[in-house]
């Protein structure tokens, strides 16, 4: 006797998202809001299909994606050139783009399909201070000298570092979104940032709205150059 094939799986509602219309949102980023909701929006009707976003992402946007890119945010400049390594969906280079606008933000990402959507979001929510680079970091060596290195949900901190350190100025600052193993991997990166001319770096804690829960946040400053 054959065995009858499996059922296809039933789709699964999407849930709503919690934190969709709450009004701290707007008046949590100010002036950039009109650009941020444009973005959510542009995720929400293309992310999933374009394979940025999972389908159970829909739910938690705001909390886990740009809220979570936002937290950053504080512990940025306000001003020079901030390059986004690993830009993906563009969390979080494009929220940073959208709530610094003195600052010139780069998007990098060495995906092609990844930065057209990039291309379209900067040119759908006028973005002027943010641009796209296709490529990896190490092609971007002595070509760009960054104040801030951002990444999120790249690499652990060690292989970051060796990426990241060289796009960098003396004096600026490597800025990695990280989660609860933050202060685990920078100390299993503690030699390479030593060999690369960064200092120790520090853990932050980087919160946004309450309800929500914090954001932690690697950064490394480099010292000198190679």
């Amino acid at each position: 006797m054959t065995t009858p094939p499996p059922e296809a799986p039933h789709n699964e509602p999407i849930e709503a998202d919690p934190l969709e219309g709450d009004p701290r949102l707007p008046a949590y980023f100010g002036d950039a809001w009109a650009q941020v909701e444009g973005f959510a929006r542009m995720l929400r009707g293309e992310g999933e299909l374009r394979g940025l976003i999972g389908p159970r992402e829909q739910s938690r946007l705001w909390e886990r994606h740009l809220l979570n890119s936002a937290a950053v945010v504080q512990h940025l400049p306000s001003t020079g050139l901030i390059v986004d390594v690993g830009s993906g969906a563009g969390l979080p280079g494009v929220v940073i783009a959208a709530m610094l606008p003195d600052a010139e933000v780069v998007l990098l990402e060495p995906m092609e399909r990844r930065t057209q959507w990039l291309e379209e979001v900067v040119s759908t929510l006028g973005l002027t201070n943010a641009r796209v680079e296709r490529g990896r970091a190490e092609e971007y060596d002595g070509v760009l000298e960054a104040d801030v290195v951002t990444a999120r949900a790249v690499a652990a901190t060690e292989k970051l570092a060796r990426w990241c350190l060289p796009l960098l100025r003396p004096g600026g600052q490597l800025v990695a979104l990280k989660g609860s193993s933050a202060a685990k991997e920078l100390e299993s990166a503690k030699y390479v940032l030593r060999k690369l001319g960064g200092d120790a770096g520090e853990v932050l804690d980087a919160p946004t709205i309450e309800g929500v829960d914090s954001t932690t946040v690697v950064r490394v400053m480099l010292k000198t150059v190679r």
